[in-house]
């Protein structure tokens, strides 16, 4: 059993080692996004007022958002929108960009530019959960399902075996009857 799980183990490690880097080191800098300043998780900005009565429709805010985004980035900017979130207790409110992981921060109020950001935190969460691939191929998710099951999977059998080859040989020599 121990020889079993020795071998599976080192397979299984040689074969998606690149995975394992890749998975460990984006889940090391998402665990950190919060922490660098700025570096891979902009500051969420505030508006003028918190008070939605005071807003501007959701409609002019998109199209101020696309407005800004095609100043900044470039005229030919698509604006299809990912998502939109909505920040009642700053009074503001954050258009994410299909293209290039572009974000808009837009005063919920005026309708002016917070921040025009570059969503590295976005990119980095793409490529850890694999949908990176997804997008460059088109796809509609079936690459991250693949390799979100392959990666769990690898991850449990690494567990399993890992545990077994630190207990297996203890287990061996207290069956034996020798100390450890």
């Amino acid at each position: 059993m121990l020889r079993i799980a020795r071998k599976v183990h080192r397979m299984s490690g040689a074969l998606l080692f690149v995975f394992f880097f890749i998975v460990a080191t984006t889940g090391l800098i998402l665990g950190w996004k919060k922490n660098t300043g700025g570096l891979i998780l902009a500051k969420t900005h505030a508006g003028k007022s918190n008070d939605p009565k005071n807003w501007l429709p959701i409609d002019v805010l998109r199209q101020k958002a696309i407005e800004h985004a095609k100043q900044h980035v470039s005229a030919d900017f698509d604006p299809k929108i990912d998502r939109i979130d909505v920040r009642p207790d700053k009074g503001m409110v954050k258009f994410v960009f299909v293209e290039g992981y572009w974000g808009v921060q837009i005063d919920a109020t005026t309708g002016e530019l917070l921040l025009m950001e570059s969503r590295w935190a976005d990119l980095t969460e793409n490529i850890h959960d694999g949908s990176v691939i997804d997008y460059l191929l088109g796809t509609d998710g079936q690459f991250k399902l693949f390799y979100t099951s392959v990666m769990g999977v690898s991850l449990l059998l690494f567990t399993v075996t890992g545990f077994w080859l630190w207990y297996g040989p203890k287990d061996f020599k207290k069956s034996r009857g020798t100390s450890a």
